[in-house]
């Protein structure tokens, strides 16, 4: 089960800890991913997807998942986010 967003492409990212003595080791920094399901209201559909919680209050801002595909480049989107937002623009 891969720790990524299915609409941004989010994923791992790594780092150091660093002590007090300024010992550095590395460290993993893992998406806030939730499962929800959103509705996209021109498909009459629901799609259960894996998003971090960045993504999703950025999806509520724009008004829901149908706006926020539209708006967003598809630089930005994932694979899966971009065969959604093709079947929205044929409805």
């Amino acid at each position: 089960m891969s720790k990524k967003c299915d609409i941004t492409g989010t994923g791992v990212m790594s780092g150091n800890n660093v002590s007090h003595a300024n010992n550095k080791t590395r460290r993993r920094f893992l998406p806030n991913l939730q499962v929800v399901s959103l509705l996209s209201e021109k498909l009459g559909k629901v799609f259960k997807l894996k998003v971090c919680s960045k993504t999703l209050r950025s999806i509520e801002h724009n008004g829901g998942l149908d706006s926020y595909l539209e708006s967003t480049s598809n630089t930005k989107l994932s694979k899966e986010a971009q065969k959604i937002k093709k079947q929205i623009a044929k409805a």
